[in-house]
């Protein structure tokens, strides 16, 4: 459940990522244990993209000169039907020392985000000259522990400034503990075009463009955790992302619809670091900053939303299809 709440916690960041498997992972050598767990991050680290993504508008209206808004944001990006990202297929012939327990020469095992459990394998080899013969359990991920959606959250502000033209920013305030570092920034623009037509107040839409930049990093350390004899063992995780959108809207007193049609590329960077002393029968195999996995994402994405205004309290909501569905709520306070 650790594993679990530090992804929770980490907008998706597989930081936790299986302590209980990661010495045997690394017993397998670097070649397997590095193929395996970009393997298994893949699909959690591209559901936190497009989770991280979202959120940049809530109108194609424009805000004029000097006209603001603050809002806090909040993701929730689902993969409960996606069974394709749940599970991939691990053929032994492609890696070194694996083997599966039962004598299987391939067998669907779970990703980060699945719930495949029980799945044995064994290690019988010579690696960095010690003998190494083990069996371990592959690790689960997400919906093992009946968890199907990733969240992501920030804190957003938006200014008008010339006509048509709006600026944004995005933030999640560092967050310090003993062992997990996060924080969140990003910055965006917005440009309506019918703010230069003739009659634009007259028209019953507008229409705009959105870009959008999106940086979220963190660290987990988990060198007092015992799990693996060494020092200074982290991992640490930067997940970046572009938002290019066409906006169109309603402009009504109260109450707005907003669609987007949004392409999204991003990437992953993951760094397992520190010092490694993998147990064997013999001397111990020292690791030090045993690799660095990534991962690019790139994707079409569209979506529907309503805005309502109260006066200086706005609230909206939007639901986005894309490779991973988000749905997006926004508490605004703001002026035109």
């Amino acid at each position: 459940m650790r594993r679990i709440s530090l992804l929770l916690a980490m907008c998706s960041f597989s930081f936790g990522m299986a302590q209980s498997n990661l010495n045997d992972l690394l017993a397998a050598g670097l070649n397997d244990a590095e193929q395996f767990t970009t393997n298994w991050l893949a699909p959690v680290t591209e559901a936190g993209i497009y989770s991280i993504s979202n959120g940049w508008y809530n109108s194609a209206d424009a805000k004029p000169l000097a006209g603001f808004e603050i809002s806090i944001v909040g993701n929730i990006t689902g993969f409960k039907n996606k069974s394709d990202k749940k599970a991939f297929t691990l053929n032994t012939a492609d890696y070194e020392n694996l083997t599966f327990v039962d004598g299987s020469s391939s067998k669907e095992v779970a990703t980060a985000l699945g719930d495949i459990e029980g799945v044995d394998v064994a290690i019988n080899a010579t690696i960095e000259g010690q003998q190494v013969s083990t069996t371990f359990e592959l690790p689960s991920g997400l919906s093992s522990e009946d968890l199907n959606f990733v969240p992501s959250g920030y804190i957003q502000a938006s200014v008008g400034l010339i006509k048509g033209t709006e600026v944004k920013a995005r933030f999640l305030p560092k967050i310090n503990t003993d062992d997990v570092s996060i924080g969140l920034y990003g910055f965006g623009i917005q440009h309506d075009f019918t703010k230069h037509l003739p009659a634009d107040k007259l028209l019953p839409v507008a229409i705009s463009a959105v870009i959008g930049y999106t940086n979220l990093s963190g660290e987990y350390d988990f060198t007092s955790t015992g799990v693996i004899s060494g020092e200074n063992q982290r991992i640490d995780a930067k997940f970046s992302s572009w938002n290019f959108a066409a906006v169109v809207s309603t402009r009504l007193p109260v109450i707005n619809f907003y669609g987007g049609l949004n392409y999204i590329t991003g990437k992953a960077d993951t760094d397992i670091l520190g010092r490694y002393e993998v147990a064997t029968a013999g001397t111990a195999i020292v690791y030090n900053d045993p690799f660095m996995i990534s991962n690019k994402v790139s994707g079409v994405s569209a979506n529907v939303g309503t805005k309502l205004k109260l006066g200086f309290f706005r609230i909206n909501a939007d639901y986005n299809i894309a490779e991973f569905s988000t749905f997006t709520f926004g508490v605004n306070f703001g002026f035109r």
